[in-house]
């Protein structure tokens, strides 16, 4: 496995606000030593950006698929993004 830097923009659906996912995601995510956000969307999604070491971005991945424990995931969708992102660390932006 590669561990070339990599970005990606995640939507994760399903029961993922008002159960603390953006705080664990900060925190998986600054856990990992990943850059980027986390932000709850209109319409009741969940938008992550993340940049780093793509087996520590595969790390994230896996985690958000399932979330913390009041979650419920019903989907991930990950699509790549060229660049890079102008952070240090992983904030949350709403």
């Amino acid at each position: 496995m590669s561990d070339e830097e990599r970005v990606v923009r995640v939507l994760v659906h399903g029961h993922v606000q008002g159960v603390g996912f953006r705080w664990y995601t900060q925190e998986q995510a600054t856990r990992l030593g990943l850059v980027g956000e986390v932000r709850n969307l209109d319409d009741g999604s969940v938008e992550v950006l993340a940049q780093g070491p793509q087996t520590r971005v595969d790390a994230l991945l896996a985690w958000l698929r399932h979330g913390p424990r009041w979650a419920e995931v019903t989907g991930v969708e990950v699509s790549k993004v060229n660049g890079s992102l102008r952070r240090r660390g992983f904030v949350i932006t709403n």
